[in-house]
């Protein structure tokens, strides 16, 4: 199912996306598309059901394509967990030795945005980069996880994710990441929530960056180096993972940090979109915060 939340912020309906790209309304079924219902026995179940019966209302707004906002597509989510340096190409383009381990930093939830919605630079921004991401959604409780098939059995789907990020504050500043990736809408998700069934290999997925038209980022998630099951098995040794949460797995190569002098960090009015097979495209016009 292609799971997502439409209309103004702060106003969002549940809706989905039938198979002949028909938006459809799921208000009268669930309240909202949210990590309280993934957490709820059978509720992903529930929604199944009534694609599957239908009958679900066509949203006024019309198809798919039509000009409606799009929100972030899940709500309530508690944390979201990004891992750092997980493609081959991106560890190269940076200089980096390809990590040990996986590495680990955190998003605040308050970044997530629509996947439309505007982008702000922040003020004092002279080095913010695109990052097109694999996000992870989380289903069901998991800790110390031990083996990728129960890593793989705690996954509710997968999402489109950008991990805008400020090169100089979460690099050059001192300290952690943490203040180069937590800036306001610095983490736009969607269209959709592509539950799990939908994606049969998770480690055959491109994904590709535009910026102002020109191609940026063309990678697969084949290229990365701990792949998803490891990513859940290995976060859940060290933190309690909850329905709901996100789980960031890296970008392939091609970020403006990763480009030659002059690197084309992004200011306001630029446009940039994403897409990753199967999982929908996102578009941002960069504004000023």
């Amino acid at each position: 199912m292609k799971l997502l939340r439409v209309g103004a912020v702060g106003e969002e309906r549940p809706a989905l996306v039938d198979a002949d790209g028909t938006l459809r309304d799921l208000s009268g079924v669930v309240p909202d598309i949210s990590a309280a219902l993934l957490a709820e026995d059978g509720g992903l179940a529930r929604v199944r059901a009534a694609a599957d019966g239908g009958g679900l209302p066509v949203l006024a707004a019309g198809d798919a394509d039509a000009e409606v906002r799009i929100g972030a597509p899940l709500t309530g989510i508690g944390k979201v967990v990004c891992i750092g340096l997980n493609y081959h190409d991106h560890a190269a383009e940076t200089g980096a030795e390809p990590p040990a381990e996986p590495v680990i930093f955190f998003k605040a939830a308050d970044t997530v945005v629509g996947p439309n919605d505007t982008v702000l630079v922040p003020r004092g921004s002279k080095k913010t980069d695109w990052e097109v991401e694999l996000a992870i959604v989380i289903g069901r409780t998991a800790r110390y996880l031990p083996s990728h098939e129960e890593a793989l059995a705690h996954i509710a789907g997968y999402a489109v994710s950008n991990d805008v990020s400020e090169r100089e504050f979460q690099i050059e500043r001192g300290g952690t990441w943490d203040k180069g990736k937590n800036c306001e809408t610095f983490n736009p998700l969607g269209p959709w929530f592509v539950t799990a069934d939908e994606v049969p290999d998770p480690q055959a997925l491109a994904l590709r960056t535009w910026v102002n038209g020109a191609l940026k980022q063309d990678g697969s998630t084949a290229d990365q180096i701990f792949p998803v099951a490891e990513i859940v098995r290995y976060v859940s040794q060290y933190m309690t993972l909850y329905p709901g949460d996100v789980i960031n797995t890296g970008t392939p190569a091609g970020v403006a940090m990763g480009q030659p002098e002059p690197k084309p960090y992004l200011r306001a009015g630029d446009v940039v979109e994403l897409e990753i097979g199967g999982l929908g495209r996102q578009r941002q016009v960069f504004g000023q915060a």
